[in-house]
């Protein structure tokens, strides 16, 4: 009995060791916030403490626009907004939203409904002097309800990167 309660004590105290030696190895626990402020320039080639992201719901869907902080100039931040949401229109147009769900997730609330229907959403680029907006239009109440969704994820899982308007 005393050799088996030896045995127990000792794999206890062997286990208790490798959990405090691990323990502080093992990364902090990481909001979705603080992931996609973190891993945005795996998706954006713009600097997104240069920029907000601003999310306008409307009755057809919503126009998602991506600006220039402040009053500054940056033609080059501009050229790459630009670029971007230019290059991302394009592939919505054809159903593609791998991008956002590579930075969100790919279970992204609206996602899986904008990708289905992508073919029954009117998808414009419109570059502005400062940025750059996509508007989403659509006559189905799902996929408005889908833009809404998706808009209002973005807006929960950016946080001082975007806005709503």
């Amino acid at each position: 009995m005393n050799s088996i309660a030896s045995i127990v004590a000792r794999a206890v105290h062997h286990l208790v060791v490798v959990i405090v030696i691990a323990l502080p190895t093992l990364a902090p626990a990481q909001t979705v916030q603080e992931h996609v402020h973190g891993h945005g320039h795996e998706v954006m080639p713009f600097d997104l403490a240069k920029t907000v992201h601003t999310f306008r719901m409307t009755e057809e869907g919503g126009v998602q626009s991506v600006m220039l902080r402040g009053d500054a100039a940056d033609p080059e931040q501009v050229r790459m907004i630009q670029q971007h949401l230019s290059m991302e229109a394009a592939e919505f147009q054809k159903g593609n939203f791998a991008a956002p769900g590579r930075l969100h997730g790919s279970a992204m609330p609206g996602l899986r409904e904008l990708q289905a229907g992508a073919r029954d959403i009117n998808i414009t680029y419109r570059p502005l002097p400062r940025g750059t907006e996509i508007a989403f239009r659509a006559s189905d109440i799902k996929l408005v309800t889908a833009i809404h969704r998706w808009f209002g994820a973005q807006l929960s899982e950016r946080g001082p990167d975007a806005r709503a308007d």
